[in-house]
This record gives C-alpha cells, structure tokens and sequence, in this order.
C-alpha cells in the first residue's frame, strides 16, 4: 500500500514541473547570491552575525519563522521554519553551513570575497560551490514556490549552522544532539554535495570519516655527521613511507575504475614538522631528537576500522622504533549499535525515489549513488538514526571546493534553483507518514 501511495505521489508531481526563471528574476536572484558571498565568513574569524543579518533579512523577506541559537557564544545557528498543513507529520529539514575555508587572496584571478561575475557567466568567489550555492538556492527555490500559490504539507526547516569547515562541533553536532533538534520531527535530512564535471548531479547516501592522525618518533639528538641507527628523523621517514605505499594501494583502485574515491581510505600528508630553528633557519649540523608527521585520513563506512588500526599500531608507529601516535579527530565509521552510518538507497527508503524523480521531473539526470569523499554535517544527522543525503545542483562544474578561483556559472546556479523548487515541493508534499521502525531501518 505504501509503495501505492509513494508511485501516485510521484506522478501526480510529475505533472508539475517547475517553470523557468524569467530574465527579470535573474538579475534580482544572481545579485542576493552575489551579497552573500561577499560576507567573508572564512575561518579563522569568520563574520558570523554579519551572514546572520543577511539570512534572516531573507527569511523575513519569506515570511518565514525564524529563531537564533547559540549553543556556543558567538557561533549563531540560524532554525528558519515554513509551516506544513499537517505538523504531524515527519519535517523537512535543508541543512547548509556559513563557513568557508580560508583562501590566498594573490592566488586568485579576482579577490575571493568580491563575486566577481564574468562575462561568461562564471561568478568568482570563496563558497561558491561550498556551500553558499546552496542555502541560497533554498531561499530561492521557497521563494518561487511561494509565488505559485504552493502550500507545503510537510513543515519545512532550513538551518544555517556555523564552524562546518572545522569540524562542525559548536554548530551541527550539538544542534543534531540538541532537544530543540529532536522538538522539530525531522524525517529527512538534505545537506551538501559536491559539483559535477558532467551533466548528471551527484548525491550521497554516505560519507567517509575523518581519522586526523598525529605520529611521533624520538631519538637521540646526534652532530649532522654522525651516523646511527634509529634517529627520530630516520624513524619517521620509514613511517611516511610505509603510508605512501598504503596511500598508493587504495588511488590504485580509483585509476583501475575499480572503485569510486569515496569508497576507498584516503591519506594525504598535512604536514611534517621536525628540526632546530635557528635565527637564519634551521640548525644544520644537528639531528633533531623529535619528528612529527600529520596525516589526513578519510574512512568509509564500508571499511574495515580493526584492520586500519591494526596497521597504524604495527607499520604506520610501531612502539619499536620510538614511535607514538594520537588522534586530532577520530570519526567512528559505525553507530553506537554498530552499524555502518549511512542512508538507504533502496525501497526501503521512499526519499531517496522521490529525490531521483524531482530532479527527472526538474529536468536533471542524477548519477547512481555514491559515498561522499570527505566529511560533512550530515553524519551527525545519520547518528540520530536520520535518512541524510548529500546534493548540491552544480552539473557540468570542475570540483573547486577549497581550491583557488573557485567559482559557480551562474545558469547552472539557476538551475539549482529549479531543481530545489521540484525537490522542496516533492518532499514537502508527501502524505505517507514514515514511522519510527522505518526510520530506525533508514
């Protein structure tokens, strides 16, 4: 009977689809995304309330409800609410982060916080693709919908958090562990993705996790001649090693089209860190007696946690040569029951059909899913036992999260816009009510 219902919903939205944007919307559209842009929001002191007024200027603009949290002074979470017809039922919740990554401002064609916009269309700016794109696109998309006459009968929430780029740790996982969280009865969650070299968008069912891991070696400090075995340089140099090797083993895998990025342990070196210092530099003629190495780990839900602990402890910084290690930041790729965090893609889960035929329906073609490549706020959704789906609208895109020149075309912007409208209406119209067991299954 559900599956009845969930296939007449579907069609009966497929008769709808939404109409394009006028060229007098556009200009009004490109330039509220250009405003929010150019609120430097980049760590390591982003301006948070100045991106606050700016939201809620919006959401005021909507109509909508809006409240501020502050779980930690200073870091604002904005909780925006478009009220369903049946507040019974399950809530929406579309989930973006304010945050953006610092970038090198003489490394860019135009200054990052300026949205320059070309004459090709191409709008240059820092958040850009992650993620002010889509938060924007959110407001843009309610906006149209609004307009329609549309009514959701789903209440809607959209929430801007705070600090993602850091782990999000003072925005999305306490708001996710919060009692104001649990007040609003979210059956699903959408949060970011990433853009696509081609014409099919991307979502994500999963994502892998960060293991931030620190290794030391030790050893006597020795004159820059003298040779013997076990110096702390020496030691840490066979660990890096032994991680190039593992590092290679897993890209091999993507090359050979084996298996997608997101599906295989990521290592990437973040820095190393070893040395005297001196006035002029370094101190030459001295071994140093301590070496530290920093190394990016992402972890899939699919893989096996034990054995990458086993080969940190026994290869990566064995107790033999001096080594120790520590963790800056350890995900669990499993829940508190065990299982692996992520989202169903199956029958099991009628969100995720109703995702594939709103962007159909938009005029979208979405690829088949996959594990996201780096971390975002939606786990901590996922560790509440909620259904979480990466997707940002950015088709025939480069990948320039955090890159330099990051930018977004501002017709594949538009885009994004139609086909958030079909999603929000899609999922906010939705009668079947999801019941917890099937939620505790998602």
């Amino acid at each position: 009977m559900e599956l009845l219902l969930l296939r007449l919903s579907l069609l009966s939205l497929l008769l709808l689809s939404p109409k394009p944007i006028s060229a007098d919307e556009q200009d009004s559209i490109i330039s509220r995304f250009q405003q929010y842009l150019q609120i430097n929001t980049a760590h390591p002191n982003p301006l948070y309330q100045e991106a606050a007024d700016f939201i809620l200027s919006e959401a005021n603009s909507l109509s909508l409800d809006s409240h501020t949290l502050e779980f930690v002074p200073g870091k604002p979470l904005l909780l925006l609410k478009w009220p369903g017809s049946d507040p019974s039922l399950p809530s929406i919740l579309l989930n973006s982060h304010t945050d953006v990554v610092p970038a090198e401002h003489h490394k860019w064609a135009h200054h990052p916080f300026s949205a320059r916009l070309e004459p090709n269309g191409r709008i240059y700016a820092r958040g850009s693709q992650d993620m002010k794109c889509v938060g924007l696109q959110y407001f843009e998309a309610i906006r149209r919908l609004q307009a329609s006459g549309f009514k959701p009968l789903r209440t809607v929430y959209l929430s801007f958090v705070p600090d993602e780029e850091i782990g999000g740790h003072d925005g999305a996982e306490k708001f996710a562990e919060s009692d104001v969280f649990k007040a609003l009865n979210v059956g699903i969650v959408l949060d970011e993705g990433l853009a696509s070299p081609s014409e099919e968008y991307r979502a994500f069912y999963a994502e892998r996790c960060p293991w931030w891991l620190i290794i030391k070696a030790t050893g006597a400090p020795g004159h820059g001649a003298k040779l013997y075995d076990n110096t702390a340089m020496e030691n840490i140099l066979k660990s890096i090693e032994s991680v190039r090797r593992f590092r290679a083993s897993q890209f091999d895998l993507v090359k050979a089209g084996l298996k997608a990025e997101g599906e295989v342990v990521s290592v990437n070196m973040a820095f190393l860190k070893a040395g005297t210092q001196s006035p002029t530099g370094f101190v030459m003629n001295l071994q140093p007696s301590e070496a530290e190495a920093g190394f990016d780990i992402r972890v899939p839900p699919t893989a096996d946690q034990e054995s990458l602990e086993k080969r940190i402890v026994e290869e990566w910084a064995p107790t033999s040569r001096n080594m120790t290690f520590r963790f800056k930041q350890k995900v669990s790729v499993l829940d508190k029951s065990g299982r692996p965090v992520l989202t169903a893609t199956d029958s099991l889960n009628p969100w995720w059909a109703l995702l594939e035929e709103a962007v159909k329906k938009a005029n979208g073609k979405l690829g088949k899913p996959e594990i996201f490549p780096a971390s975002t706020d939606a786990r901590y959704f996922r560790l509440q036992g909620l259904p979480a789906i990466g997707f940002s609208p950015m088709a025939n895109t480069p990948i320039l999260l955090h890159d330099h020149n990051e930018f977004l075309n501002k017709d594949e912007y538009l885009k994004g816009i139609n086909i958030y409208e079909s999603i929000i209406k899609s999922y906010s119209s939705y009668a079947e009510h999801v019941t917890a067991g099937l939620r505790d299954e998602l």
